[in-house]
């Protein structure tokens, strides 16, 4: 048989060209940034080779019990022999019935040792089934070859790194070409190259990209299924103030104080692997944050322990190019079951803790607190549709009454803002008005509260014209002061529903009005020159600086609800505190003084009331005279024929 073209080119030029030396090792995935990774699967090549890529031997005239031997024409045994390609033919049992010089010397030993050996046996061609099947179909001729790359034992103890290929001899059903290239040295540089791109170079630790590579192989179902705990942990760390020192000291200084740290990360790290199945992987993610990753975590405590040992390692100053550098961090601790999680849950998670223990003072650790998140994440989901919610007209007004403690006869109402939020249901506005501060939404919220306000008492005074009007009592914020015009929004609303400006209160807090200046006090006197009365709320929790009193166009005190809960309940069995009733009586003394009258909050039994009753409070407000309650209950209590408030 010819097997080679006319133009003279050697079986092992023609194989290369025609069936390429492309590496499988582009297509492994690594697991660490040390390791080799696992053995790749094969490349199975499943195109048919035809005459056009090596031609048909011609007819041999050798006896018949030489067919199923190898070709043994001069030119063909010069060519196989000199061949640089390590090569041999190998039977459809898997025997190698002949082999060349170089694969000899490749696999240590002459060629002759070769011959009668098991192929896949010599290279390691049956590690995983998916090579041998493939194997198996060459070898049967129902597949033209198979390409793959294995990692090679020597006799003398060295290991190679190899693409195999395996292919079928067209017109020659004794066996398959078998041919083996080293590609340790390709190897070896991809190897080189994967470090530095894996490899953060300030510190030489894992970067951010390998680091997640190990977080997604922790995570799939294989790795913590069939061994290990079955959870993952992770401390997530800042250095505090690190910007400080790339400022004053320059980015020199500041990345040998990183590298610095990865040494002492990477110890604590190594004295922490000391005493479990594996050591936490330390990475640096970028700037000043760092990750140390606990695969198959043994639960908090543990993550606990690394993150306190972590800390303590940064604590000893750093010395660094002349100068004394005393650092702190902060860790935010997650650790959780593998099943379920995701790389980019886990470190959203971390990033969120890391957040707190930032906010919680610096300099600590802190874990993973689900419900501290859950609240986080629907703080931020109620501000973020506010405004929203405002112009779609989700809020609605309840109020609360303010009883007459003399006669307990309705004077007049307080309005509560309440959000009903498609998602969250109904809400108190404990849980959006500081948000509404926050980002200026209350100066649109606060002027549509006062305009239903308004517009209701004065709906409620037209339809009960017999009974004595109703004042309505509204919470104004500061930053409505600062943020608009809040004398002219008040004009043009008092003006639009008809209301006079006596049955009109605002509310502000004492921190708020004792500490008013400049155009907010001006904004305050207008307001009180115009009609409208002005009530301190929360009275006795501020600042309580009295001289103030004498100042303001203040016209109502409203106590604070902490005086009135000192005094004795109904059947509690607790006697008064009679620090509380002095001062209570104290203030209330005062302010009559002063011109003012006195409202005293959450009033809630009616011993509490006889008491307040007894020391000259002038109003109350409480469950004991009714829960905050809609319009129509107002109206109710308006329309009896004697309207003297009870919790309905």
């Amino acid at each position: 048989m010819q097997w080679l073209h006319k133009s003279g080119a050697s079986l092992y030029d023609r194989h290369t060209l025609l069936r390429g030396q492309r590496s499988s090792a582009l297509r492994e995935r690594a697991v660490s940034g040390t390791s080799e990774g696992s053995t790749p699967a094969a490349d199975l090549d499943r195109s048919a080779v035809t005459e056009s890529d090596i031609l048909a031997p011609p007819r041999r005239d050798a006896p018949a019990d030489t067919d199923s031997g190898p070709p043994t024409s001069p030119a063909y045994r010069a060519v196989f022999a000199t061949a640089p390609l390590a090569m041999a033919v190998v039977d459809r049992e898997g025997l190698v019935t002949d082999a060349n010089e170089a694969l000899g010397t490749l696999l240590g030993g002459g060629p002759t040792g070769l011959v009668g050996r098991v192929a896949a046996d010599l290279l390691d061609l049956a590690s995983d089934a998916r090579t041998w099947h493939a194997y198996r179909e060459v070898l049967r001729g129902r597949q033209a070859s198979l390409r793959c790359t294995r990692r090679l034992k020597l006799p003398d103890g060295r290991s190679l790194w190899a693409q195999i290929t395996v292919a079928l001899l067209d017109g020659d059903p004794s066996g398959v070409l078998l041919s083996v290239a080293d590609i340790s040295a390709h190897r070896d540089l991809q190897a080189r190259l994967r470090h530095l791109q894996m490899h953060d170079p300030v510190t030489r630790l894992p970067n951010r990209t390998l680091f997640f590579e190990r977080v997604s192989a922790a995570l799939e179902a294989e790795s913590y299924e069939q061994s290990g705990t079955g959870r993952i942990g992770l401390c997530y760390l800042d250095i505090d103030g690190f910007k400080a020192v790339n400022d004053t000291l320059g980015h020199r200084v500041g990345d040998r104080l990183l590298a610095a740290v990865a040494e002492r990360l990477a110890e604590c790290a190594r004295e922490a692997g000391q005493t479990r199945p594996s050591v936490p992987l330390v990475a640096r993610l970028g700037g000043d944050e760092f990750a140390l990753l606990v695969e198959d975590s043994t639960g908090t405590e543990q993550l606990a322990d690394l993150a306190e040992s972590a800390l303590k390692a940064l604590q000893a100053p750093f010395d660094l190019a002349g100068h004394r550098l005393n650092v702190s961090a902060s860790i935010g601790v997650v650790e959780r079951h593998a099943a379920g999680t995701t790389a980019t849950g886990l470190m959203q998670a971390a990033d969120t803790t890391l957040y707190w223990a930032k906010v919680d003072g610096k300099d600590r650790w802190t874990l993973f607190d689900p419900e501290r998140n859950a609240h986080l994440m629907t703080r931020q989901a109620l501000a973020s549709t506010l405004r929203p919610a405002i112009e779609r007209g989700e809020f609605r007004l309840e109020y609360q009454p303010l009883v007459g403690m003399a006669d307990g006869r309705l004077r007049g109402v307080e309005a509560l803002v309440r959000w009903d939020h498609p998602n969250f249901g109904l809400l108190p506005p404990n849980r959006f008005v500081a948000l509404a501060e926050e980002d200026g939404s209350i100066v649109p919220l606060g002027r549509w509260v006062l305009a239903t306000a308004c517009r209701q008492a004065r709906r409620w005074q037209v339809e009960h014209p017999d009974e004595p009007p109703l004042f309505v009592s509204v919470n104004v914020a500061v930053r409505q002061v600062w943020d608009s015009d809040l004398v002219a929004d008040v004009a043009e609303i008092l003006a639009e529903t008809g209301l006079a400006p006596d049955l009109l209160q605002l509310e502000l807090t004492e921190s708020a009005v004792m500490g008013s200046a400049g155009r907010p006090l001006q904004a305050l006197q207008a307001l009180s020159d115009m009609g409208v009365n002005i009530a301190i709320d929360d009275f006795g929790t501020g600042y309580s600086n009295l001289a103030y009193l004498s100042r303001l166009p203040v016209s109502v005190l409203k106590l604070d609800g902490s005086f009135v809960r000192g005094f004795q309940y109904e059947g509690a069995g607790a006697p008064p505190n009679p620090a509380d009733q002095v001062v209570v009586e104290a203030m209330i003394d005062l302010a009559h003084r002063l011109g003012l009258t006195v409202t005293a909050e959450c009033v809630e039994t009616s011993a509490q009331a006889t008491r307040l009753r007894s020391i000259g409070c002038d109003t109350g407000q409480g469950w004991l005279y009714s829960r905050p309650v809609a319009p129509d209950r107002i109206s109710e209590l308006l329309g009896s024929a004697s309207y003297a408030v009870r919790n309905p």
